[in-house]
């Protein structure tokens, strides 16, 4: 076998001693733990390597031209991934070496990525109206089902319950995260209006051994539902804990979740600053009050300020850093591996830069352009939209009551350069506008399905 070219290892002589240095007799060695059944028995089929950097890069550049990013086409695609502006600033900071190509560094070598983490940390605080905010996990599915493991820790209890409309990927997510622990029980919400159902989940807490009520504001429908605060009551009636993901860019103009009973909040950072990317640079942020119950069983790393030996001086580092497995492996809360502590970084600048009163206009405008979507697009024959009595934010349901199915009308838009919404079935699909959207381009949308929904 060759070596390749930008793989030093791969190298026979060099590969030789490398195993004879940890005693291994072949790379097979390492896999022997994977049971066979599962393993493949034949080399995967890939094209014969290229050879040199300039064939590459041709080649990977071919790869990127066959994209079509939001800039080039009007999107309308939400669901969890949102199309903002980003401000030049936020880039500029978070491109910088200090905090491009830090990783795991501790504070005597890495001061100015613990003292950006905490501000953001600070900054989220703000915003969330919570004591207590987690340096960034991988995103918020990752910071949902951390949540609701939390809450089963300060519990004991086994069942979660899920009474708002949550996205089948982010279901997945929470059910193959809290599977040891914790059985996740779906309470149907209102077919007609996409509503919480309160009976259904006070008829749930009454059969006991309840961790969690989990609810999100907005759905994964986009509604922001009247009966959160209501959720809350009856949850802490039973014992359970409140946990409620939130988009925080509503924060802005909407009434945070700890302002109306949330014991856990989280969401992901991925709106404040951190453009879609293929599909979203993300980071997940936990947010409870200054509680020993609550801060002893976050899992992930907390930055906090504490005096130096020297008057007047301040450090940034660890808070309880024994909870975590970077410090007891076998005994941490839970496995933590890397964070998405760039993407925090990044989320700080953008709250630091816009500020309470940019944060406001933001959300302002992303609830006027929801509304006026809702009631433009529900004029146009062959379109419905089942829940729009409901307020919502960003995202919306469309449906499509032509002789073209969601997925179809999705296609015939792309050919007039327009990225409709996330397919939900054969009828519906999730529409989504954000501050960025005009008035233009929201009639253009629906002149566009007028043209091709029939």
């Amino acid at each position: 076998m060759n070596a390749h070219p930008y793989i030093p290892n791969s190298v026979p002589e060099v590969k030789r001693e490398m195993l004879e240095a940890i005693g291994a007799r072949s790379v097979e060695d390492f896999y022997a733990d994977v049971p066979g059944r599962i393993r493949l028995d034949r080399p995967l089929d890939l094209p014969p390597p290229m050879r040199s950097e300039a064939e590459l890069v041709r080649h990977v550049g071919g790869l990127l031209g066959r994209n079509t990013s939001a800039q080039e086409a009007l999107s309308f695609l939400g669901a969890g991934c949102y199309h903002h502006h980003v401000p030049a600033v936020v880039e500029e900071v978070v491109n910088r070496s200090e905090f491009l190509t830090a990783y795991a560094g501790e504070p005597y070598e890495d001061h100015g990525r613990f003292q950006a983490l905490w501000e953001y940390q600070s900054l989220m605080g703000e915003l969330l109206e919570m004591d207590v905010v987690s340096v960034p996990v991988y995103d918020g599915f990752q910071a949902a089902a951390t949540a609701l493991r939390m809450a089963g820790r300060i519990t004991g209890h086994r069942r979660l319950l899920l009474v708002t409309a949550v996205a089948p990927d982010k279901l997945s997510k929470i059910e193959d995260y809290v599977r040891p622990d914790h059985d996740v029980v779906l309470v149907p919400v209102d077919p007609a209006t996409g509503l919480a159902d309160p009976a259904a989940v006070r008829a749930e807490l009454a059969a006991g051994d309840v961790a969690a009520v989990f609810a999100e504001a907005p759905s994964a429908s986009g509604i922001l539902d009247p009966a959160l605060p209501s959720l809350a009551e009856i949850a802490h009636e039973a014992g359970a804990q409140y946990v409620v993901g939130c988009n925080p860019t509503s924060l802005g103009a909407v009434t945070p979740p700890a302002a109306y009973g949330a014991d856990i909040v989280c969401g992901d950072v991925q709106p404040l600053g951190l453009p879609m990317s293929y599909g979203g640079m993300n980071g997940g942020f936990i947010a409870t009050r200054d509680e020993e119950l609550y801060v002893g069983e976050f899992p992930s790393r907390l930055f906090g300020l504490a005096p130096t030996s020297v008057e007047g001086e301040y450090g940034f580092g660890d808070v309880a850093y024994e909870r975590t497995s970077f410090a007891l492996r076998e005994e941490g809360k839970e496995w933590v591996g890397t964070a998405a502590a760039l993407n925090g970084i990044a989320a700080g600048v953008y709250l630091a830069l816009m500020g309470p009163q940019g944060m406001r206009e933001v959300a302002e405008t992303i609830l006027a352009n929801t509304r006026y979507a809702l009631d433009r697009l529900a004029s146009v024959p062959g379109v419905e939209t089942p829940y729009a009595d409901a307020p919502h934010f960003a995202d919306f349901t469309l449906r499509f009551t032509g002789s073209r199915t969601a997925a179809e009308v999705g296609e015939a838009l792309l050919e007039h350069g327009i990225f409709g919404g996330r397919v939900l079935s054969d009828t519906d699909a999730l529409y989504c506008v954000t501050e960025i959207h005009t008035k233009d381009d929201i009639d253009r949308l629906a002149a566009t399905l007028q043209e091709i929904a029939k």
